[in-house]
């Protein structure tokens, strides 16, 4: 189970990492981004534990990534500004 955690959370890492390499323009602070990377990481391990029991690593694995993923695509910032109309225009 420690290597399990320990895998999920280098797995949210690199992910956070390829989020600030990639996207640095649309993400918050770097500090937010790395700990919403890892958090969700290592909570997806243990949904996926809970759920699948042990024995399944790669599956766990697979669940951290989406649910770092996930965590990290609510960060995203629109891309350009909002055009906003008035009611009477």
């Amino acid at each position: 189970m420690f290597l399990e955690a320990l895998g999920s959370a280098l797995l949210g890492l690199a992910l956070a990492g390829a989020a600030i390499h990639r996207l640095s323009h649309r993400m918050p602070a770097r500090s937010l981004v790395i700990a919403t990377g890892i958090a969700g990481a290592l909570f997806g391990a243990f949904l996926t534990h809970g759920a699948l029991d042990a024995g399944n690593a790669l599956l766990i694995l697979v669940g951290a990534t989406i649910v770092s993923a996930a965590s990290l695509s609510l960060l995203l910032r629109p891309a350009g500004r909002l055009r906003r109309r008035s009611a009477t225009a």
